[in-house]
């Protein structure tokens, strides 16, 4: 039997476990906030625009962010895999990570944006996935974001 989260690390999310757990992700580098939905084939995060994320400026973040969040929000599915079957002291890395596409329908992220990612695997073979992303703002569609990613 798997055990919840350690003491100490974040709130323990819908799936059983604390983010900590499914990602390797620390500090400024986490952009995933709060996990919404996870199963073996797709994950549902939550987040919000901070002035502490990679590449904030003045006036917000490089949309360009949301290829991390779309990676990271992939992670939370293929972690929560990983944690079911190895528990959660199994080792979190080991993921080449590879842009197939990416489209961008917003020029900035305004600090304080709402934005919600999910991503699912549309694909997998051995070690391969291929993961297809969505981010949104409510209603408005941010980003479009397809990750090739091999477990090494």
């Amino acid at each position: 039997m798997i055990e919840g989260p350690m003491e100490g690390s974040s709130p323990v999310s819908p799936c059983g476990f604390a983010l900590e757990d499914l990602l390797p992700h620390r500090d400024r580098m986490l952009l995933v906030g709060e996990i919404l939905t996870v199963d073996g084939t797709h994950a549902v995060t939550a987040s919000e625009v901070a002035r502490t994320w990679p590449m904030a400026g003045l006036d917000g973040v490089a949309p360009l962010i949301l290829v991390e969040l779309a990676a990271q929000t992939a992670g939370v599915c293929n972690g929560w895999e990983r944690v079911r079957a190895l528990g959660p002291d199994s080792d979190k890395s080991g993921w080449l990570v590879g842009i197939k596409r990416a489209d961008f329908y917003i020029d900035r992220l305004p600090f304080g944006l709402q934005i919600t990612a999910r991503a699912e695997n549309t694909m997998a073979f051995d070690k391969l996935r291929e993961v297809t992303s969505h981010l949104y703002h409510k209603d408005d569609l941010l980003a479009e974001v397809v990750l090739q990613v091999y477990q090494v």
